[in-house]
């Protein structure tokens, strides 16, 4: 189970340790983490929700991705960090 990097509202930020081989991305979920749990690219210039598996309503998927924004650099460096580049 990965180690959460983040929480906010409740719910939890993470990385799958076998996905480095896709852009830089976090996976969010409320309780349990799943595979399937909503994925958001971290890309340049935006954070783009890739899917809502997790079904995470509308209005906390607009201040999710607002947080995820304001952190970016952060997590873009764990990212490296997590994956050794």
């Amino acid at each position: 189970m990965p180690k959460p990097l983040l929480d906010f509202m409740g719910y939890a930020f993470y990385f799958w340790s076998n996905e480095n081989g896709e852009p830089i991305h976090i996976h969010v979920s409320k309780g349990k983490q799943t595979e399937n749990a909503t994925k958001f690219w971290i890309k340049r210039d935006e954070i783009e929700l890739v899917h809502n598996k997790s079904n995470i309503p509308g209005n906390d998927l607009k201040k999710i991705q607002k947080y995820l924004w304001a952190n970016r650099d952060t997590i873009i460096a764990r990212w490296y960090q997590h994956f050794g580049m």
